[in-house]
């Protein structure tokens, strides 16, 4: 999303004082969609991604930092490059002769930094920073409302992990230091299949069969809203006891009230006989009143899920030990 940006009729300018430059905000007069400008980009939280030569910005939708499970899944976003575009995008690149003066606490924000982040910047956004010290230091030059913590640090791995892909622009490599730390979410759930990988053995290959192994896992949340009031209305039209059920066995009753005579032995016994008598005996009670297809598909995907996860794991063990083994023959050379 690169470009030029629009001229307006009034523009404000911010200082950074300790080197006599400056550097000017430019505000867009009307809306987007009905949605007034400042609005509108206080919605999309700015990135400043630092990388070995220079500089990016990037955008992306706030939202996506205040998700309830936000430290869980983020990294997910950056696991593979084909999912990143929809998440953040970027807007510039820009090389740093003297990166040490970039941003520093006795000199403050250097002029060309300053001039490409007050380009990008709009009044009221935040903009998400990969230090503590970047934040203090740029608030107190520029006037910018920063953000640093454990999510923005995720956003921060991942970028990195992703880099070659994000900022093609950008030649030199990452240094193994680098990715540290390991990426919180990922450690989660590696964690969750009781493997103990420490962040000199994460691996493409491990990344992308955990972001696999969250995609399996994300089946049942996605499917549970629907499942759980269609359950909740069984109960009050049949009287079937099954809001205590877990998500599969309702998928599976679900199912068998879908298509009655196409259950098999495996499926009937999830239930008592009393369960499968009703599901069965009121199955025309539904006609027209639940979307089969929607329901076979959820089901079918619950399925597939179950059946991949172990796989996954077993190769994700796989995968762990060889860079266990790997990085132990490193050491001892």
């Amino acid at each position: 999303m690169t470009g030029k940006r629009s001229t307006s009729t009034s523009t404000s300018t911010s200082t950074s004082s300790k080197r006599g430059c400056s550097a000017t905000r430019t505000a867009t007069a009307g809306s987007i969609a009905g949605v007034d400008h400042n609005t509108y980009h206080c919605l999309i939280v700015l990135v400043l991604f630092e990388t070995p030569s220079g500089f990016a910005m990037f955008g992306m939708s706030g939202d996506r930092l205040i998700q309830p499970n936000a430290l869980q899944e983020i990294w997910a976003n950056f696991g593979v490059d084909y999912r990143v575009s929809k998440f953040i995008w970027l807007k510039e690149f820009r090389e740093i002769k003297d990166k040490s003066s970039a941003i520093n606490h006795d000199t403050g924000v250097s002029c060309d930094l300053a001039e490409m982040i007050m380009k990008w910047h709009h009044p009221g956004q935040k903009m998400a920073v990969g230090k503590p010290e970047y934040k203090e230091i740029i608030e107190r030059s520029l006037s910018v409302p920063c953000m640093f913590d454990e999510i923005v640090m995720e956003v921060m791995w991942g970028l990195k992990n992703l880099m070659h892909v994000l900022v093609p622009q950008e030649k030199m490599k990452l240094s193994k230091d680098d990715y540290l730390p390991m990426s919180q979410g990922l450690y989660m759930l590696l964690n969750r299949y009781g493997l103990d990988v420490k962040p000199e053995m994460v691996t493409d290959s491990i990344i992308k069969l955990a972001c696999f192994l969250l995609d399996c896992e994300y089946c049942d949340v996605k499917n549970s809203k629907h499942l759980r009031w269609t359950g909740e209305y069984i109960e009050k039209r049949s009287g079937i006891k099954c809001l205590d059920w877990d998500l599969m066995k309702l998928a599976t009753g679900i199912k068998i009230i879908c298509y009655p005579t196409e259950r098999s032995t495996a499926e009937e016994a999830m239930f008592t006989q009393d369960e499968l008598s009703k599901l069965v005996k009121d199955a025309h009670k539904y006609e027209g009143k639940i979307r089969k297809r929607s329901f076979m598909n959820a089901y079918s995907e619950m399925v597939e899920a179950r059946q991949l996860i172990p796989m996954a794991q077993k190769q994700l063990e796989d995968l762990v030990k060889e860079a266990k083994d790997a990085c132990e023959a490193e050491q001892s050379t």
